[in-house]
């Protein structure tokens, strides 16, 4: 394992997630679910996608046509939008938020998996492997990345989310989820998504 592809995956994959839709997943699912829960879903997520990333990412591409991805992204985005705007609209308050915990790590590691399955920092992490070789370098300096703009987005939710009210949360967390799910319905529809159905 070379050091220097490891650190180079890991910066290229780190500036490519930093600010991406799952950091900002990460960051609203920190503060309706227990840190511990939303950082255990979200590194259990990366892993298994580097993993598929790395080992058999092409097969992935070829039995999964884009258009089925899509569809199952932009479903569960807009159900979790929908409830999470009804969420706001029930006058939850930070008290019932513990109630919520059981889900954490569930829903965190759905969210991520479906977010990231066959995004950018994939296609990165197989680029990467196609060009060094070096297999482990790769998956080891691009898990070791996602996992650090994760926790940021973990610390950042625990913190400066937890000074808003709850249904403002929970607005701009349906508002990002709906805005997600209609973008994946819009590539099904006009990109090239549907030639994979």
């Amino acid at each position: 394992m070379e050091l220097s592809v490891a650190l180079s995956a890991f910066a290229l994959l780190f500036l490519a997630e930093m600010g991406d839709k799952s950091q900002l997943l990460v960051m609203t699912l920190a503060h309706r679910y227990r840190p511990v829960s939303v950082i255990a879903g979200s590194f259990a997520a990366f892993a298994l996608l580097n993993l598929l990333a790395v080992g058999v990412g092409q097969a992935l591409f070829d039995w999964l046509p884009q258009g089925w991805l899509l569809l199952v992204a932009g479903v569960l985005f807009l159900f979790f939008g929908v409830r999470s705007w009804q969420d706001a609209n029930s006058g939850e308050g930070d008290a019932e938020i513990p109630a919520r915990n059981r889900g954490g790590f569930l829903q965190s590691f759905s969210l991520i998996f479906v977010a990231e399955l066959g995004d950018k920092t994939q296609l990165a992490m197989l680029a990467l492997v196609a060009s060094t070789g070096d297999l482990w370098a790769v998956l080891f300096g691009g898990t070791l990345a996602l996992w650090s703009v994760s926790l940021l987005g973990v610390l950042f939710g625990c913190t400066l989310l937890r000074r808003l009210p709850t249904h403002w949360v929970h607005r701009a967390a349906a508002l990002l989820f709906i805005g997600f799910g209609l973008l994946a319905l819009w590539q099904l529809a006009f990109g090239d998504g549907l030639v994979g159905l």
